[in-house]
């Protein structure tokens, strides 16, 4: 594939390319817009260098490749609600280090997001993504045959949100819960076809992938359990390490991520924008 505007370094075997030639703070064209697509749907996450952008021209940058989506859960910032907070240090860890892809419990979960570096630790945070094309291919031929046309429920578990609860009043806490009761999760392939390169990739994660539908609890638990190992092979995966500026924009719907919560005393501050998607098929 070829490129005339970027240039694009491949980081490693399974995904994952830098991009070069890229200024976030500026609307692309299309032409470069349509590089940076064809990179991303190449490589399934790309990461850039160096930007230097405000909260307005990450959701800019954001909005040029679709609807901007709200997480029901998590903080944003106040003048920009697009923009989610990831806020963490050694004494308040988020979940997202456990393999993922992110709010599937929705009915239609995210095309991709796109993460800024803000503040980073001096070493560790790295993130890593594992290749979910990869993940299914690699499967035995009897496996693809069982898991062909079959579904699980994915729903948003208490332990997912616990960490937000001691920032909120009474009110905000009773509010979350009730919301959290009336929605039951969704129904979602376990193997998807991408929309826009026709492969097959696996969907299933540990954190919101809770059974398969149609089958006892403990076959049920077993499959994931082989799946959730199966998909974290080094082989699959890329690894991700942060500098202030740095962004990675990766497609929800075919990869994994895991933040690696490795660091010591001090803040990483990350904010994110997420672009919607579809419900997969």
């Amino acid at each position: 594939m070829g490129y005339d505007l970027i240039n694009v370094r491949p980081i490693a075997g399974a995904l994952g390319a830098e991009i070069e030639g890229v200024d976030m703070s500026r609307p692309l064209g299309n032409q470069a817009f349509k590089e940076v697509h064809d990179a991303l749907m190449a490589h399934q996450v790309i990461f850039f260098r160096d930007q230097d952008i405000s909260p307005a021209d990450h959701v800019a940058f954001g909005r040029q490749f679709g609807t901007l989506h709200i997480h029901p859960y998590s903080p944003s910032l106040p003048e920009q609600p697009e923009v989610l907070i990831l806020k963490s240090s050694k004494a308040n860890r988020y979940s997202a280090n456990a393999w993922h892809s992110d709010v599937t419990y929705q009915e239609e979960p995210p095309l991709g997001s796109i993460l800024l570096a803000r503040e980073v630790p001096a070493y560790g945070g790295d993130t890593m993504w594992a290749n979910m094309y990869d993940a299914y291919e690699a499967l035995s031929p009897p496996m693809k045959r069982y898991l062909e046309g079959m579904k699980a429920r994915n729903t948003a578990g208490q332990a997912n949100f616990e960490k937000f609860y001691e920032k909120m009043s009474e009110r905000e806490r009773e509010e979350m819960r009730a919301r959290r009761t009336a929605e039951e999760g969704f129904e979602h392939p376990i193997v998807r076809t991408h929309p826009v390169t026709g492969r097959k990739a696996l969907y299933v994660n540990s954190i919101f992938t809770r059974k398969i539908v149609g089958v006892s609890g403990k076959e049920s638990r077993a499959v994931l359990d082989y799946l959730f190992d199966h998909l974290k092979k080094p082989e699959f995966t890329c690894r991700f390490r942060w500098e202030k500026g740095s962004v990675a924009f990766w497609d929800n719907r075919c990869t994994q991520h895991y933040a690696i919560a490795d660091y010591g005393d001090e803040t990483r501050l990350m904010h994110r924008v997420t672009l919607c998607g579809d419900r997969p098929a």
